[in-house]
């Protein structure tokens, strides 16, 4: 068993072979691809089971939690160490840009990974761009966004819409308003300051068998 859910796990890595240093790959658990490489001792690997979030060490710096500053933070859904134990797989899902320069991650256009961005991405990130602009605007993401009691009425008709669908087992009315629904969820979340990559991370820590990891609301400045 490689994977690392809890401080004990960590008896299996070698940390002496690398002088007290293991080395990390950060790898996006959305689309597969590799972030940055970076270096974690024991207590930065204790920091990151504990909180959920990536910690390494730096041998300038020493403990170094990633996006502790800018809020690009990597909420970890896995830790899988190697064959050898030196070496350590987090999958995680980056709340903004791995690379100091204000790339995806560290390694150009490697970085952006294979998968091409879905209707789902899109839309989280037209409802996120929404949650930025002037209240009179007057859109309707903007109109929900602004207006709590709205927001909640049409989440709650949209789910009983969904399941009048399928109790009469009208198919194709059923779809869109699961679409409606998608759509009224997203923005409720990101009137919290969550979005669609947290429901991915929710969901492949479920997968790992890992729960009880709640995001956190992060900024969008670049990483520091």
């Amino acid at each position: 068993m490689s994977q690392l859910t809890d401080a004990g796990d960590l008896d299996r890595i070698d940390f002496a072979k690398g002088n007290g240093l293991v080395t990390v790959v950060a790898q996006d658990a959305h689309n597969g691809a590799v972030l940055m490489v970076a270096h974690a001792d024991r207590e930065a690997l204790e920091r990151t089971l504990a909180s959920g979030e990536m910690h390494y060490h730096s041998r300038t710096r020493g403990l170094w939690h990633k996006g502790g500053m800018s809020g690009n933070v990597q909420r970890v859904v896995a830790l899988h160490h190697d064959c050898d134990g030196d070496a350590v797989l987090a999958t995680v899902t980056p709340a903004g840009p791995a690379c100091h320069t204000g790339a995806v991650g560290c390694f150009g256009a490697a970085s952006e990974g294979a998968t091409p961005t879905d209707a789902l991405d899109r839309l989280d990130a037209t409802i996120r761009a929404r949650a930025g602009e002037e209240a009179q605007t007057g859109s309707y993401t903007r109109r929900l966004l602004a207006d709590r009691n709205l927001r909640l009425k049409k989440l709650g008709e949209e789910a009983t819409e969904l399941a009048v669908a399928c109790a009469d087992s009208q198919t194709e009315r059923a779809v869109n308003e699961a679409a409606d629904l998608i759509y009224h969820t997203l923005v409720a979340l990101r009137s919290l300051g969550v979005g669609l990559g947290d429901i991915r991370t929710a969901l492949a820590a479920r997968a790992s068998g890992i729960r009880g990891v709640l995001p956190k609301p992060v900024r969008d400045n670049a990483d520091q």
